[in-house]
């Protein structure tokens, strides 16, 4: 959906391409700035930037306010005590006070009115359309008022004569002003977290020529395979691979561990996080949007724009609320106007203003958008990415964990471990056709065995066609043969008769190793064992998780022996082995029949189907894009004790929206009836106003200051 609005405060210099859309209704996007067709917001850049950091509609605001703010004194003082400052009467003092609040209202308050039109002539009532209407309300009666007073019955004297209330309506928009400069002020902070992602980008990388030389370049100007030194205490400018030396880099800002983790030759290294002690030399893998940091951004910002399903019940008020509460002005008007005795319509005019004023739907439409952007700002701190408001949402309600094996408990860097030849074969033989048809798979495990091949000096041969069969192996053509490697299933579907080493098979699995059997034009060749260390964090995460009440289930393409083995260690006991990518779909929808809610950790292609299906599915960051994408919720460390944490932050976001959600609802749902009169002829009390005013202002800002709460929780998983 696209809409146009010029000449509007935000229209500084801005990065060119920039898209703007609303804090409330992510749907409203455009390519200039303005203010949104639904509520009048003003529009905010869809992606924070470094050179914004000034707000305009801020200053606007600000100056409107401070300059207009003694005229809004003294036209106040002068109404409230002119009869004690002046008892015999201040000649001229409805002009006079005229003359103080036209300023205030026609010059300060623009922009609430253009507001209001707009709302009007768009159909699409909004909390500006009910300030517009109260406050010109106010002024133009008290225009009329002071222009031609005999138009009054005598009821409507006070004080000698006809009460006006351009205080009321001065009061009003400078305490609006005031309101909209402390929210404009807190929903700043909500982007903080994406700007502080940004700032840890280096803005130089120390490039070394072609030949030996080091320069000094832009970021902007790193390409793909170029070299770059890393010095003690600078930052890693893009994502790369270490070619030389030996350091300790700190991810602590992208992953939220602490420890610096040992990067030697060959090990990965993400950009904007710091070297510590010795000097690299990188090569640069990915630059500019491609890098993880960007992409975290991007996803930070995108869920940050989404919609809570929780939202809904308040999008269906909201959708209401204005008219209703017009419908009440027009009641509260026409009751104390019939019913309410001496001076009824003063009294029915000024309640009716005050129920105009204080109705606030912007606090109900801030209540979840602000949680969810403080929550997906925290979270990106803790390596936890969440791409959207609804698995935030969802992650509390998990009950049950599929875990993958290899890259989700194990490292995900299998180590070669042996070679075991069929009787009439070598060992070098199937060690040189298992790495010649692997060349063209990117699973972990294809890639230990192709360096090991490589180490030992054999020559490879390029397959001539080649298949990945997703989760249970590869098959193509190598010399001519019809080469497959993978597990029994593979060897199944091609026919190949693997029974004669299945208890050496077997040995090896029970030692947590992975097996493959390699098979030629249907012959069995041998068997290839890879092993993948269980990482570190795995059982502490593992114990986490379960006390925390979650059912953990394996399901791996790796066979039954080597998964239970795994599993047996991290006291896992439902296990699934040998299954493949539908298998691993079908569990989760045979899980959710149970009436359970699945969550599914993986980090591969054959992941990416259940992934996609679970209540949520959580991405190993370390992962193929496949799997990233088809996830709910990305974790860029690859650990799975951030699920514990994200389960945390779900928590602790969903209760702060409920939070949100109930002030706006109470504060509204007792508010207008106070505002209206309803407790006068109980209590004698009647809402100014000009109380009505800051107490809709102070609704709003009170949603986003409990929201922001949540950027500063000390309540972690560690």
């Amino acid at each position: 959906m696209e809409h146009r609005t010029d000449d509007h405060p935000a229209s500084h210099q801005v990065p060119e391409g920039t898209i703007y859309t609303c804090p409330m209704h992510p749907e409203i996007r455009q390519a200039q700035p303005g203010n949104c067709p639904i509520c009048g917001m003003t529009l905010e850049p869809l992606m924070p930037s470094l050179d914004d950091e000034k707000n305009p509609e801020l200053d606007d605001f600000r100056r409107r306010f401070w300059w207009t703010l003694p005229f809004t004194v003294a036209v106040t003082v002068l109404a409230m005590f002119g009869h004690q400052l002046f008892p015999s009467g201040l000649p001229g003092q409805s002009w006079i006070e005229l003359a103080l609040g036209t300023p205030v209202v026609l010059v300060a308050g623009w922009p609430f009115f253009v507001r209001c039109i707009d709302s009007l002539a768009r159909r699409s009532p909004n909390m500006w359309t009910l300030i517009g209407i109260g406050t010109f309300s106010a002024y133009a009666y008290s225009v009329v008022a002071t222009f031609a007073p005999g138009f009054f019955p005598a009821s409507f004297i006070e004080h000698g004569r006809i009460g006006v209330y351009f205080e009321a309506a001065a009061v009003i928009i400078s305490l609006t002003l005031m309101g909209q400069i402390l929210e404009l002020r807190a929903r700043s902070q909500t982007s903080a977290a994406i700007k502080s992602l940004l700032r840890l980008a280096p803005k130089t990388a120390r490039r070394i020529r072609g030949d030996g030389g080091e320069e000094d370049v832009p970021l902007t100007h790193v390409h793909i395979g170029d070299l770059l030194r890393v010095r003690p205490g600078e930052k890693v400018p893009v994502d790369g691979t270490v070619t030389e030396g030996e350091s300790a880099v700190d991810e602590s800002m992208l992953t939220g561990e602490p420890v610096p983790v040992t990067k030697r030759s060959g090990a990965t290294v993400i950009g904007a996080t710091m070297n510590t002690s010795g000097s690299l030399v990188i090569r640069a893998d990915k630059v500019g949007s491609q890098t993880v940091l960007s992409q975290i951004v991007q996803m930070v910002a995108s869920a940050q724009r989404s919609r809570a399903p929780m939202q809904r019940l308040a999008d269906v008020v909201a959708g209401y609320f204005v008219m209703v509460v017009v419908a009440v002005a027009i009641l509260t008007l026409l009751a104390w106007g019939i019913l309410g005795g001496e001076r009824s319509w003063v009294f029915g005019f000024v309640n009716a203003v005050s129920v105009l004023i204080i109705a606030c739907p912007c606090a109900l439409g801030l209540a979840t958008p602000m949680s969810i952007m403080a929550a997906t700002g925290r979270g990106a701190t803790q390596g936890i990415l969440f791409r959207d408001a609804a698995a935030i949402e969802s992650m509390r309600t998990i009950d049950t964990l599929i875990v993958d094996k290899t890259g989700t408990l194990t490292e995900g860097k299998p180590a070669f471990d042996r070679v075991v030849a069929a009787t009439g074969h070598t060992e070098q033989e199937v060690l040189q056709l298992a790495a010649s048809i692997d060349q063209g798979s990117e699973h972990p495990l294809a890639q230990a065995i192709v360096a090991k091949a490589v180490d030992e000096g054999l020559a490879l041969d390029k397959p001539s066609s080649f298949e990945s069969a997703s989760g249970i192996g590869v098959r193509g053509t190598v010399r001519g043969k019809r080469i497959v490697l993978g597990n029994t299933a593979l060897m199944e579907m091609e026919n190949v008769a693997w029974s004669a080493m299945a208890q050496q098979a077997e040995q090896l699995r029970g030692e947590g190793a992975s097996v493959m059997y390699l098979g030629a034009d249907g012959q069995l060749l041998g068997l290839v064992a890879v092993s993948d260390p269980v990482r570190a964090s795995t059982a502490e995460a593992i114990r986490t998780l379960r006390d925390s009440g979650l059912t953990i289930v394996m399901a791996t393409g790796d066979g039954l022996t080597t998964a239970k083995s795994v599993a047996a260690r991290l006291g896992i006991s439902e296990v699934y082995g040998e299954v493949k990518p539908q298998d691993k779909l079908d569990l989760v929808k045979r899980l959710q029949a149970q009436g359970r809610k699945v969550a599914m950790a993986g980090d591969g292609i054959n992941d990416s189907p259940a992934l996609a299906a679970a209540d949520v599915g959580l991405a190993m960051g370390t992962g193929t894009d496949v799997a990233i994408n088809s996830a709910h919720i990305t974790l860029v460390k690859g650990d799975l004790r951030a699920i514990a944490r994200a389960r945390l932050l779900s928590d602790e976001t969903v209760r702060n929206m409920r939070q949100n959600l109930a002030f706006a609802f109470i504060y509204n749902a007792l508010g207008i009836p106070v505002a209206a009169g309803l407790l006068y002829p109980s209590t004698g009390l009647l809402l100014s106003p000009m109380i009505a005013a800051l107490a809709m202002s102070l609704s709003s800002v009170s949603v986003i200051t409990n929201a922001l709460r949540l950027r500063g929780s000390k309540q972690d998983v560690a």
